[in-house]
This record gives structure tokens, C-alpha cells and sequence, in this order.
């Protein structure tokens, strides 16, 4: 009898030890998940850009802000959300891109100097949670 115990009693150890192995070593694991690439809320501003450039030339955008907190939405649910003070940013965008070379719009090291100070523009003149300022589409002439 205490030779057969010998044999059965390290059976279920055994079992529990391979159990445990797999669970640890074999199951899948579960994907960590990715942050997101866009942190916040894309906003497209209302209608086109048509700008001024220097030299006599004109440059045509269109514009989308990253929101840190969405704006109110909007009248609809069909209708996308505006901002509140859409005119407000339509303005400053307007009068820092006016009048500047056509070749700060083209040459991307800069696009991306002159969105950054787009950024601070409108953070020291609007109240809306901007945290970066995109341009969707651009053409010069």
C-alpha cells in the first residue's frame, strides 16, 4: 500500500506544476494597449483659406485644430461640431499667415515653425483648448 502512495501522491503535484506552466509560460498574452497617436479632438475649421503671400502670390488652405477638451456639439447630430469662437481663430490664423513668403508654406521645417507660432498665437488671443494647429490641405500660386 505506501508503494502505490508513492506513485499517486506526486501525480497531482506534477498535474498542478505542468498547470501552472502553461498558464505562465504557454497561454497568450494579452496585447498592452497602444496610446493613441491622436490625443484629442480634431476639429476642421469652417471653409477655406484664401491668403495674401508676398510677392504678389496667394496661397489657398484648409485648417483643423487639436482640441484637448471636444467642443459643444453642434445644433444637429448630422452636424459636425464647431468651435465657439471659430471667427475668433479664423482671424488670427488670417492675419499671422498674411503677408508672409510663399516658400514658409512650402518648405516643411518652415510650415512647421510658422503652425507653431500659430499655436501661440492662439492661445494668447482665443480661449479655446487648442494643442496643435494642422494644415489639412495647402496650394500656392
Amino acid at each position: 500500500m505506501k508503494k502505490k502512495l508513492k506513485f499517486i501522491i506526486p501525480i497531482p503535484i506534477v498535474l498542478v506544476v505542468l498547470a501552472a506552466a502553461y498558464m505562465f509560460l504557454l497561454t497568450p498574452k494579452k496585447a498592452a494597449a497602444k496610446p493613441p497617436k491622436v490625443d484629442g479632438t480634431l476639429v476642421p475649421l469652417t471653409g477655406d483659406f484664401i491668403i495674401n503671400l508676398a510677392g504678389g502670390h496667394y496661397g489657398k488652405l484648409t485648417m483643423a485644430v487639436l482640441l484637448s477638451t471636444p467642443p459643444a456639439a453642434g445644433a444637429s447630430a448630422a452636424a459636425p461640431a464647431a468651435l465657439p469662437e471659430d471667427p475668433a481663430v479664423r482671424s488670427v490664423i488670417t492675419d499671422v499667415l498674411t503677408g508672409i513668403d510663399p516658400a514658409e508654406l512650402t518648405e516643411r521645417n518652415s510650415r512647421h515653425a510658422l503652425l507653431e507660432d500659430l499655436l501661440r498665437q492662439l492661445k494668447q488671443r482665443t480661449d479655446e483648448p487648442i494643442t496643435k494647429v494642422l494644415i489639412t490641405d495647402l496650394a500656392v500660386q
